[in-house]
């Protein structure tokens, strides 16, 4: 009997352990790419607009299709789509490797987002699944901890693949790892669905997809045809409409892709925000710190990544303890305090010049690596508490996709504040005022951040076992 509860035991961090390997892929290309983007723009004779949709091309699909994706998987089987997520992911990385411009660049990362997308939800949901109340904070922040790692770590990992080898290698590397994790996946998880599923929402997945595209894409290229042109003014409208009828859609859908009853739990609304703020303050950071470092304080690739360690350092020791830390006090303090941190590390690095060092670049790293990890940890454990199991995998997918929908604004955002700086004259002195300007922005948008975690989510949001037992837990009213 000892014996059994000792393997069952055994069998839930493996699980653990698979999940990670096939998340830590796919979040790893948020951010792998950053460094690589002067040599690919050099290569493939880039623009500005086209390196950005390199980047929001992924984020957006990953966001656009991860409703979906958390459906899918409740639905069919979330091993099953795991699985087949791998699959189009690793045939969509060999086709950005293979890629010979930009247009075929942007082609292949959008198929790799379509693939994330199927991933990502199930790894929360598997994990929902597989661990009690009482274990999962801290399985959560093994979970986030990867998450977290994988996009501090990308930069370090893309410059040492592109200097040595070629910007090609950041994307043909993913096809060992893709064909390791399938195997980990059907040796070491459990197949596991929400037997209530109906039907999939395909006028609420339309909607949202061509909602948050054109949003994307009208802020992305805004600059570059005016922000009052017929097109910008037209792709917004679209925005608008799309957006407004996929809400209207799922409120009176009978399987909605989004419950929108998910948000009467107020702690539940409240992660979810906080995740989309921090992806909009920091997903544009990396990609900027990134050109800010190569083509101002002259780094090399490796250098730049390189760079980023201690950012993921402090990010893989805290994120583990910042879960556990949630199974006894809660959410709300972590992540208040988190989104301070991350504000005051942007209105340090907007004071930095052209001829800062790296030791000046340090204490910016080091206090947001430490943001990020009391932020993301937490959020992710408040959120997936405020769920029932069988609604784990749209419950984590809506998690997930406000994170990917903050990160493609972000990077939007930003980039468009420094564009309105940079506009013909592409000199550093403007560089250097629109990345100032886009630092402080993303400061103001992390203190929104801190304010939503200490006013939505709740003191402690019942961490454990009775937390979930509780029938009023799916009612809470929504602030």
């Amino acid at each position: 009997m000892r014996a059994r509860i000792f393997a069952e035991e055994n069998r839930k961090w493996l699980t653990l352990a698979a999940v990670s390997f096939g998340l830590f892929m796919i979040m790893l290309d948020n951010t792998v790419v950053n460094v690589a983007l002067p040599s690919i723009q050099r290569d493939l004779d880039a623009s500005l607009s086209q390196l950005e949709w390199v980047v929001t091309g992924y984020a957006l699909t990953f966001a656009a299709f991860m409703l979906v994706g958390g459906k899918v998987a409740d639905a069919y089987g979330r091993r099953l789509i795991f699985v087949v997520g791998i699959v189009i992911f690793t045939i969509a990385s060999l086709l950005c490797g293979l890629a010979e411009s930009g247009e075929m660049l942007i082609a292949a990362r959008v198929l790799q987002g379509v693939g994330a997308a199927l991933m990502n939800p199930a790894t929360l949901s598997i994990i929902a699944a597989t661990f009690p109340p009482a274990q999962r904070g801290a399985a959560i922040g093994i979970w986030a901890g990867v998450s977290a790692l994988a996009l501090a770590i990308g930069p370090l990992v893309g410059g040492l693949l592109t200097q040595h080898l070629s910007w090609h290698w950041i994307f043909f590397v993913n096809i060992p790892v893709g064909i390791l994790a399938i195997v980990a996946s059907f040796l070491l998880i459990d197949e596991s669905r929400d037997e209530t599923h109906v039907r999939l929402d395909l006028p609420g997945l339309a909607t949202s997809g061509v909602g948050l595209f054109a949003l994307t894409y009208g802020l992305i290229e805004a600059n570059a045809y005016g922000w009052t042109s017929a097109r910008i003014l037209g792709v917004f409208a679209v925005a608008l409409a799309a957006l407004v009828a996929f809400v209207l859609l799922e409120r009176h859908q009978r399987a909605p892709m989004l419950p929108l009853e998910l948000f009467r739990n107020r702690t539940y609304t409240g992660a979810n925000v906080v995740i989309l703020l921090v992806a909009l303050a920091m997903f544009g950071v990396f990609f900027f710190m990134s050109l800010y470092m190569q083509q101002i304080l002259g780094y090399s690739a490796v250098e730049t990544g390189a760079a980023f360690l201690p950012m993921t350092i402090v990010i893989m020791l805290v994120a583990p303890i910042a879960g556990k830390a949630t199974d006894q006090i809660g959410s709300r303090a972590l992540m208040t305090a988190g989104m301070v941190l991350i504000a005051g590390q942007l209105l340090y690095l907007s004071r930095l010049g052209a001829d800062a060092t790296f030791w000046n670049l340090l204490p910016g790293f080091v206090v947001g690596g430490l943001g990020m990890a009391l932020t993301m940890t937490p959020s992710a454990a408040a959120a997936t508490r405020s769920v029932p199991v069988e609604k784990a995998g749209v419950g984590s997918a809506v998690l997930n996709a406000f994170r990917q929908v903050g990160g493609s604004l972000g990077i939007a955002v930003m980039g468009a504040i420094v564009a309105r700086e940079v506009g013909d004259g592409r000199t550093p002195e403007a560089f250097l005022r629109g990345f100032e300007n886009a630092l402080q922005v993303a400061a103001g948008i992390a203190v929104a951040g801190a304010i939503v975690a200490y006013v939505l989510v709740r003191p402690h949001e019942g961490a454990g076992r009775a937390r979930e037992a509780s029938p009023e837990a799916a009612s809470e009213p929504a602030a």
